[in-house]
């Protein structure tokens, strides 16, 4: 017994010489990545992870549910879809066609109604609300510079770097996007409840403007830019200039640093489902108009569904762009394989919510996914 208290006590004191190196060492944001992320058998963050994080409420407005189509679930999953459904684990698939409901299905458990992490889907909606910021007069255009509003940012390199850099990732900063590394940024902006810290003690790696280069930290400084011009929470911007004019349906909640610091984790982390995610492909299929109203500017809707960057040509103002053929999409992407991805010529928009994508690791790129995705989805309908 004696023996047993020995070790017992051992081991609370390298605990507790442990949790002090990590305060000491300002990495104590670990400890709460293993309390949310690893000690409940995940290796990064997964899809109801919203439920461990402090979050704020995004209001609804009065419902507008999408119409069915006149020919709804009257076709049937081909192979390839039920194949890479089964092997990814995905939780819902969407297709909408000509702005009604031609097909849906959900599975493991989850439902229309279900919530689910949209991760990196969220800049769509970032660089949204920097255009609505640029239309209401709060920002002057693209082309103002960040270090007005971040004042941190107003000094040698970082005094180039404007707020379309941001928007289409190309600031220059040393961010570094590795999901899987408890050390990285990405890592600590995830877990940090001081979130704002983080993003002021990035340095500058190369002339901003230049290329493109995928980018976490780009939206989450665009998110501070937007809520210092404003002066408005995020969340609040966001349900009062697209959650509610679009008719959204279902309880959303954006995850937040912590309570105490209240900043939204810009890059990721709206908890909503496939049918109200799809609400901003329409919008901008649609040059950004709802019901006829007109949402959201059509010249700058039109500007971000094209290439910024010569070498970034898969990235527009926070939209990625593929063209397969004759077909050209514009999409929004989230880890583990978050898509909302919009054909507008042929008024289609596929929605894919799921645990993976495949090849989990490979980030800021295309994967194979995407492809059989689209090529499914034009199979059932006979496109």
């Amino acid at each position: 017994m004696k023996f047993l208290k020995k070790i017992i006590k051992w081991i609370a004191i390298l605990f507790g010489v442990l949790v002090l190196v990590l305060y000491i060492t300002d990495t104590d944001y670990l400890l709460k990545a293993v309390r949310t992320i690893y000690l409940t058998g995940h290796t990064t963050a997964y899809l109801e992870d919203y439920k461990k994080f402090d979050s704020q409420a995004i209001e609804n407005g009065t419902p507008q549910p999408w119409p069915n189509h006149k020919d709804y679930n009257t076709v049937e999953e081909t192979k390839g879809l039920k194949a890479i459904n089964e092997a990814n684990g995905t939780i819902a698939y969407v297709i909408i066609k000509n702005d009604s409901i031609w097909f849906e299905n959900y599975y493991d458990g989850f439902n229309e109604d279900s919530q689910s992490n949209s991760f990196s889907m969220a800049k769509s909606y970032v660089s949204g609300l920097m255009g609505k910021a640029i239309e209401e007069g709060y920002i002057k255009s693209l082309d103002q510079p960040v270090g007005d509003f971040l004042p941190t940012f107003n000094e040698g390199l970082a005094a180039k770097m404007t707020i379309g850099h941001l928007s289409s990732m190309a600031s220059g900063t040393t961010w570094d996007e590795r999901y899987y590394s408890p050390l990285s940024i990405v890592t600590r902006a995830y877990f940090d409840d001081d979130l704002e810290k983080v993003m002021l003690g990035l340095k500058m790696e190369k002339e901003p403007g230049k290329s493109f280069k995928y980018s976490s930290g780009d939206t989450q400084m665009l998110a501070m830019v937007i809520e210092k011009a404003t002066g408005k929470k995020l969340y609040d911007y966001l349900t009062e200039s697209f959650w509610k004019p679009l008719g959204c349906e279902n309880p959303t909640l954006w995850q937040v640093d912590s309570e105490a610091h209240d900043l939204v984790k810009a890059y990721c982390c709206i908890a909503s489902n496939a049918k109200d995610f799809a609400r901003f492909g329409k919008l901008y299929k649609d040059h950004g108009k709802w019901n006829g109203k007109q949402i959201l500017d059509s010249a700058f809707v039109a500007k971000s569904l094209k290439p910024v960057y010569p070498d970034g040509d898969v990235y527009g103002y926070g939209w990625w762009l593929k063209s397969i053929e004759d077909k050209n999409f514009f999409m929004m992407r989230g880890h583990l394989g978050q898509y909302v991805i919009v054909e507008p010529n042929d008024n289609v928009i596929i929605v894919r919510l799921g645990h993976s994508k495949g090849d989990n690791t490979k980030v800021g790129h295309y994967t194979s996914d995407i492809d059989t995705y689209i090529f499914e989805a034009y199979k059932m309908l006979g496109e």
